[in-house]
């Protein structure tokens, strides 16, 4: 398991991380999201041991992970931009980690290399972009770490490869102890893959929940209700993230079982009451705007 607590980061005037703590669970997907500059670059790079906190602390399975090459020996990190050395292509990349990573499973790395058509003796430079970051991802998986830590995993890849990588990080922890932690702004992917989303804004965690609890503890409620005062009613008896109006139609984004939600929009005898789940993408945005950062800010 990996534990933050009350980690924090700073750099000259920029608070990259402000005093976060979190539990990401062994054998758990576990997707970070938030807003450009939120800090989930940096606080990945302080959970491999990159980067080291200026106060609190970061553990992996209960021990410090800086400058612990035991602990650090199960962690492998995937930066945005994969690097590669001058003229190195894949078989020199796959030496390289078998010599860093005990635990590289060579015969599955030249497996998946041929299946994704990935040219063992081509530079690597010539690669495209998405062809890079299925190397790096074949390279991070077959390393036989514990914890795969991805920064915009999927960014570059088209359709059929991001279901495939899908598909192999499953078969990874059907088979092995392997707990992925992917940073992604494609909220779509994640809502396929992630047990479990954490939330950052501005450096701090505003939320880390099982992605089912999330979903279960926030809801849509849309309604029709003709008497004012019965609408301003509702809106008192529940907890409001967010208010729309479209004519006569009210949708309200509230904190909540989804039941006792509709149960206390029928007691206002409604014309038209439904409850609908909300996207991660609707989470994330509720969550953020709630935190201060409205895209309608940036209107004019």
């Amino acid at each position: 398991m990996i534990e933050l607590k009350n980690a924090d980061k700073t750099f000259r005037n920029v608070h990259a991380v402000d005093h976060v703590t979190a539990q990401i669970r062994d054998g758990m997907v576990f997707g970070l999201i938030g807003s450009n500059g939120a800090g989930k670059s940096t606080l990945l790079r302080m959970i491999c041991g990159i980067i080291r906190p200026d106060s609190g602390e970061v553990l992996a399975d209960g021990r410090p992970v800086f400058e612990n090459p035991e602990v650090k020996a199960q962690i492998c990190f995937l930066s945005d931009s994969p690097y590669y050395f001058s003229n190195a292509d894949i078989r020199q990349m796959r030496d390289y980690y078998c010599m860093i990573y005990p635990s590289f499973n060579r015969k599955l790395f030249d497996s998946l290399t041929e299946k994704f058509r990935l040219e063992s003796s081509r530079k690597l430079a010539s690669f495209s972009k998405g062809m890079k970051k299925q190397a790096s991802i074949l390279l991070g998986l077959c390393s036989g770490t514990k914890y795969l830590l991805c920064d915009e995993t999927f960014d570059g890849l088209d359709p059929l490869m991001r279901q495939a990588v899908k598909s192999l990080f499953a078969s990874e922890m059907l088979n092995r102890d392997f707990t992925p932690v992917i940073s992604s702004h494609n909220l779509r992917e994640l809502e396929d893959i992630c047990d479990g989303i954490g939330l950052l804004h501005q450096g701090k965690l505003l939320l880390t929940e099982d992605l089912d609890q999330i979903r279960c503890s926030i809801c849509k409620l849309q309604c029709v209700i003709p008497d004012a005062r019965r609408e301003e009613a509702l809106i008192r008896s529940l907890r409001v993230v967010k208010i729309e109006r479209s004519g006569s139609l009210l949708t309200l984004t509230v904190r909540g079982d989804r039941s006792d939600v509709l149960d206390l929009a029928r007691a206002q005898e409604p014309l038209f009451a439904e409850v609908l789940p909300l996207t991660l993408e609707e989470i994330f945005i509720s969550e953020t705007e709630v935190a201060g950062y409205d895209i309608k800010d940036f209107l004019y």
